[in-house]
């Protein structure tokens, strides 16, 4: 009873966020120096997550800040159900977002972000999000919908016409279910009316992110329309773009972290002390100077998408699948497990390091050590089921490309079949102390199926052709891949681990 008393006396004597009180904030929290009541909408994103709002709208406030970009005030969007959710917390606090940056050296800096000015209402037939994008005003419109989130499909890598919810766009182009039925209808508008299309910029980790998306709007367009299909391909631009900043979910420690500063922000964001976005130069409806914040123009923006897609987010998954079978619960506390930290820089410099194209300023192994060094941050309590969730996504687009690399050059693999075994045997839903790993990806059913199958028979994981095309078919990868799988139902993950590593399995 008194636990309750304090936490709702605590809770009390909280500040709101809001418009009203941002003058009310403590000194050491950073707040908005622009007129928020002048801004006009200039961007539409598509899926206000945690990361949009530490990355994309950070690097309009920050060019607010001073005193540019007035009229590239970002309005919110979202097509799934959960994005009411995070609607309706955004709302009631004027679409402010509290930042808190999390230093392992220096500590925490805090600031509140403004560049946000609406959020649209969330529809089955997305009426309010087309109007808005068809608004003559707008002219971005981006996206944060997950790699798994673009309709791709897996044996060709093109847009996936079979998929219920595209036949349903195609079939239904003015009540459109998906973002990109949305924005294909918008851009119909806009043709019809005789006003400029927008720019489409997705910020997903997806290599060849902008080429992607044209892919989407432009197949889906012609499903129904061939004559508005040529037009969108004709006019409209898609830059490809590498972002990069880690960002955990929100959850009780976060939600701890802005109460105990005395703020009452319901859906505040945490991220680490590092940024990156490079972006190729080509809007056709102009453009914030992003440039003057941090980000960079680059006509080598496939080589940087290249490096932090396949050491980052390929990292991400050589820790997390491994980690979850031992239950470890962050990243960080990863890292400071020997024997997956080992792997992990093993892996890393023998079987992915080798395939990356150096680019200026920084040697490839320098840049892993920076990963190594963001990785272990235990300010960032980022967590191994956020890393791990959608695998069937992230290692196709993140791990497989290195395999394929190394096959072809005759380089290792048998690291990255180690990961893949890990992936194969925390999908079969239970830890090794036979904890139930609650289901982790939109595919889950069919991935503890297979588990299931490849703890008898390990190629039985591979014949998911969708994932991994032909590479049953070969003999290194394959075999590796099997006597992983089996050394870690036989004698477990720390075990096999060490083998891998070429430790002394006697010690």
């Amino acid at each position: 009873m008194d636990e309750l008393m304090s936490l709702t006396s605590m809770k009390s004597n909280l500040t709101d966020i809001g418009n009203e009180t941002l003058n009310m904030l403590p000194a050491h929290v950073s707040v908005p120096q622009y007129d928020r009541s002048k801004l006009t909408p200039g961007i539409v994103h598509i899926g206000v997550g945690n990361f949009h709002r530490a990355h994309f709208a950070w690097y309009i406030h920050r060019l607010m800040q001073q005193g540019h970009a007035m009229d590239w005030a970002i309005i919110g969007a979202g097509v799934r159900e959960q994005d009411r959710v995070m609607r309706d917390k955004l709302l009631k606090q004027d679409c402010l977002t509290t930042l808190i940056e999390l230093d392992p050296e220096s500590g925490r800096a805090t600031e509140i972000t403004g560049a946000m000015i609406d959020f649209l209402p969330v529809e089955e037939n997305n009426r309010s999000l087309i109007s808005m994008m068809a608004d003559e005003r707008i002219r971005i419109v981006s996206l944060t919908v997950t790699e798994g989130g673009y309709y791709l499909d897996a044996k060709g890598g093109g847009l996936d016409i079979s998929h219920p919810d595209i036949i349903h766009d195609a079939e239904h182009p003015l009540a459109p279910r998906t973002a990109f039925g949305a924005m294909v209808a918008a851009l119909r508008i806009r043709r019809d009316k005789g006003v400029k299309p927008f720019t489409g910029l997705c910020c997903d980790n997806l290599q060849g992110n902008g080429a992607i998306l044209r892919q989407a709007l432009v197949g889906l367009a012609r499903l129904s329309d061939a004559g508005l299909a040529d037009w969108i391909d004709r006019n409209c631009s898609f830059p490809n773009s590498m972002v990069d900043c880690i960002v955990p979910a929100t959850g009780t420690v976060e939600l701890n972290i802005v109460q105990s500063m005395g703020l009452n922000d319901q859906a505040p964001v945490t991220h680490e002390n590092f940024r990156q976005w490079v972006i190729e130069d080509s809007f056709c409806a102009g453009r914030p100077d992003w440039n003057l914040v941090g980000a960079e123009f680059s006509d080598h923006v496939h080589d940087y998408e290249t490096q932090k897609i396949r050491i980052l987010n390929g990292g991400h998954q050589i820790l997390a699948n491994a980690a979850e079978i031992m239950g470890i619960k962050t990243i960080a506390e990863a890292m400071d497990n020997p024997l997956i930290h080992a792997m992990f820089r093993k892996v890393e410099t023998e079987e992915i390091v080798p395939h990356i194209t150096p680019l200026p300023n920084m040697p490839v192994l320098g840049y892993l050590d920076l990963i190594e060094k963001r990785f272990a941050n235990k300010a960032i309590v980022d967590t191994v089921r956020r890393v791990a969730f959608d695998g069937a996504a992230r290692h196709v687009g993140f791990l497989l490309p290195s395999i394929r690399d190394g096959l072809h050059a005759g380089t290792p693999v048998e690291g990255l079949a180690l990961v893949e075994a890990a992936w194969a045997r925390m999908c079969l839903g239970v830890r090794e102390d036979e904890s139930l790993i609650e289901p982790n990806d939109p595919s889950w059913e069919l991935l503890t199926e297979r588990a299931a199958a490849a703890r008898r028979n390990p190629g039985a994981w591979l014949e998911m052709h969708h994932i991994y095309g032909d590479l049953i078919a070969n003999e290194r990868f394959a075999g590796a891949f099997e006597t992983w799988l089996s050394g870690m139902y036989q004698d477990g993950i720390e075990p096999t681990l060490r083998r891998y590593l070429g430790q002394d399995l006697t010690s």
